[in-house]
């Protein structure tokens, strides 16, 4: 009767190991500066005029896809998720649902001007 047992409510001494999911203070810190790094970016560029319209458009646009990552690894974790990544699947279908619809929708739109 004298020895510790580990029963299944964590009383034993795996303290902490539910943290290791989430991230640390300086995982979060990181992802928040470049996230403010990767929105000052396209910000300067639009405000100051300092590229033509199709080179702002494409730096727009990659900075928001590193917008995305950076959202998904420091701060939603999908890196850290063990087993089946459901969240992953789940966001891989909604971003080809959304795809579906803008690029559907950008269609219909240029060629409208076709049928009229």
């Amino acid at each position: 009767m004298g020895q510790h047992s580990t029963d299944s409510h964590g009383h034993g001494h795996d303290h902490g190991h539910h943290e290791e999911n989430h991230g640390s203070v300086k995982s979060y810190t990181i992802g928040y500066i470049v996230s403010l790094i990767l929105t000052v970016i396209p910000m300067v560029i639009v405000f100051n005029d300092m590229m033509s319209r199709t080179g702002t458009i494409i730096v727009i646009l990659v900075t928001a896809i590193a917008q995305l990552l950076v959202q998904m690894l420091f701060f939603m974790h999908i890196k850290d998720e063990k087993g089946p990544r459901y969240n992953l699947m789940a966001l891989s279908l909604g971003a080809l649902i959304v795809i579906t619809i803008v690029g559907g929708s950008v269609w219909i739109m240029s060629f409208n001007s076709y049928t009229q």
